[in-house]
């Protein structure tokens, strides 16, 4: 029984280490990367605590290297996923009795093991089956994940300690108990950290849960999984399953229990599982929670008095890191005309230095895309700008699916601030750029406004403070997280808490206590210390 109040570990973002020639993570995430190289794995479902194969085996490759198996999943069926549900269902009346510092414990431990002996495994699998470079998958896999696990537990306390005011004989306060019934987390590819909060989240808050990552990012959830089960999460408070989307959502959008869903994916996807959770919204115990983040269509908008060396720096990392396979990824840029020629070379020196690679040579800054859907999707956007009158490729325009997913950084000018690119969420390594009139910069900033259907992130660019200040304002609605002289990508748990409006989702804010506050449901409790006696009051004497 607890008879004290316990204060975890302060949250500190964890160190990004810099895999410089030499040092010992490098030489141990080479080593991870031989090891998993040269051992093909099958890995299962986990469903109450234990692994469950199907015996129909789906392949894991890495995008750079797509002729090489990894290994392969057990792909489940409407079974898995109903035992899923079960399993979630079944342990949910022992994890509510967790203290929350035991909750607590069990994440700060999977923290820990992250970021010590786990450290090399989780980035060495992000990077093979993600194609990611060493340091995009340690800022994400490592750091971000790091960082999620420890503030989530800070946030909790705090949200725990908000508590109201109590008068005289009076004592107010607030629970904040998980939900009922279980939460359905759906995870992306782009971001094993992702993939790590959105079920832990809601774990830590008293939910149990079912976990569909994306089938590209199976090779890393499952190293998720190892060190949580490693961190001593019950078993059932999680199940990892890998079932067909449309299928998974048919059965649980219908069941009873379903209490909310969490998910980082496509705008499509979440509009559809929105209207197939209101059909049903009769049948559920409780209104679900429907917390999402789906995209972006991210610019960055310059002024004429911006340092050229800034904006080019902020184009080449924002729109080309990971392959632009950022939802924060820089996909549009309005250039002034008086610093375009500049801007437009700096740029294309910063390009022509860019190596193109596999992930397990270090030198190379470009990986592969993700697979041969988003290939074909991304490639198709090029095409189409290659034949199209008012737009010019001025860098790129090359790829070729021979070996891996390879696809140039390319750059499209557009005499049209409405072009297609302009406006739709492609995904991959493509920049478009509308250079405008120097004199028109308040007109350009009602375009930005305009143009897209998403508001996730952006970012402008200015030396001049009333310039930063009118962008700040008119494009107040335009992105949830707003950059200023900087990309628009890279946001840091605990700094800079990430989410968008518009299509961009719901803007719960994942690394805040505001995303946690949707997994739990306060009950209000007053105790009256001295109740009257008597019904009358004063008011009724004569």
């Amino acid at each position: 029984m607890s008879n004290a109040i316990f204060t975890p570990p302060i949250a500190i973002n964890e160190n990004v280490l810099s895999y410089a020639k030499g040092s010992k993570e490098r030489a141990d995430v080479k080593t991870a990367l031989k090891t998993f190289k040269s051992t093909t794995v099958e890995y299962p479902m986990y469903i109450g605590g234990k692994p469950i194969t199907s015996g129909k085996l789906g392949a894991m490759r890495p995008p750079h290297e797509h002729h090489h198996v990894l290994g392969h999943f057990h792909k489940g069926d409407a079974s898995h996923v109903n035992n899923a549900i079960d399993a979630a269902l079944q342990s949910k009346s022992n994890w509510e009795l967790y203290t929350w510092e035991e909750r607590a414990a069990i994440f700060l431990k999977a923290a820990e093991l992250l970021a010590g002996p786990y450290r090399a495994k989780i980035n060495a699998a992000t990077m093979l089956c993600q194609s990611k470079n060493v340091f995009q998958a340690e800022i994400d896999s490592a750091c971000e994940l790091i960082d999620f696990l420890r503030f989530n537990v800070q946030y909790m306390t705090e949200l725990y300690q908000d508590q109201p005011f109590s008068p005289k004989a009076t004592w107010n306060r607030v629970e904040y108990r998980p939900l009922e019934g279980f939460v359905f987390a759906i995870t992306p590819f782009n971001f094993t950290a992702i993939a790590g909060n959105l079920p832990t989240s809601a774990a830590l808050m008293g939910n149990t849960v079912v976990w569909k990552p994306a089938n590209t990012q199976i090779y890393s959830a499952n190293v998720i999984m190892e060190v949580l089960m490693e961190a001593g999460l019950p078993a059932g408070v999680i199940n990892l399953i890998y079932t067909p989307g449309p299928l998974t959502g048919d059965i649980i959008f219908k069941h009873p229990d379903f209490a909310g869903v969490h998910f980082t994916g496509s705008t499509g996807v979440f509009q559809g599982m929105w209207k197939a959770i209101g059909q049903n919204i009769a049948g559920y115990k409780s209104y679900p929670r429907i917390v999402g983040e789906t995209g972006g269509k991210d610019f960055v908008m310059v002024h004429p008095s911006a340092d050229v060396e800034i904006v080019a720096t902020a184009l080449s990392r924002g729109a080309f890191e990971y392959q632009g396979q950022k939802c924060s990824a820089a996909s549009r840029a309005y250039i002034p005309s008086n610093l375009w020629p500049a801007v437009k070379e700096r740029v294309l020196d910063d390009l022509a230095t860019f190596k193109m690679g596999t992930t397990e040579d270090f030198s190379n800054f470009i990986n592969a895309v993700i697979d041969e859907k988003a290939f074909d999707t991304i490639t198709s956007y090029i095409e189409e700008a290659k034949k199209t009158s008012d737009v010019e490729i001025i860098a790129g325009g090359h790829y070729d699916n021979i070996e891996g997913y390879f696809i140039e950084p390319t750059i499209i000018v557009t005499k049209n601030p409405s072009y297609r690119t302009m406006c739709e969420e492609i995904f991959g390594p493509v920049l478009t750029v509308y250079v405008y009139n120097e004199s028109q910069f308040e007109e350009t900033l009602d375009i930005v406004n305009n143009t897209s259907v998403y508001s996730l992130t952006g970012s402008i660019i200015a030396q001049d403070r009333a310039a930063v200040r009118m962008a700040s304002h008119k494009l107040r609605n335009a992105a949830g997280n707003f950059y200023i002289n900087d990309k628009p990508t890279g946001a840091v748990v605990g700094q800079q808490p990430f989410g968008g409006a518009r299509a961009s989702g719901t803007n719960d804010k994942a690394g805040s206590a505001l995303n946690l506050l949707r997994w739990v449901s306060a009950r209000t409790i007053k105790e009256n210390l001295l109740p009257p006696k008597d019904y009358r009051y004063p008011f009724l004497e004569e």
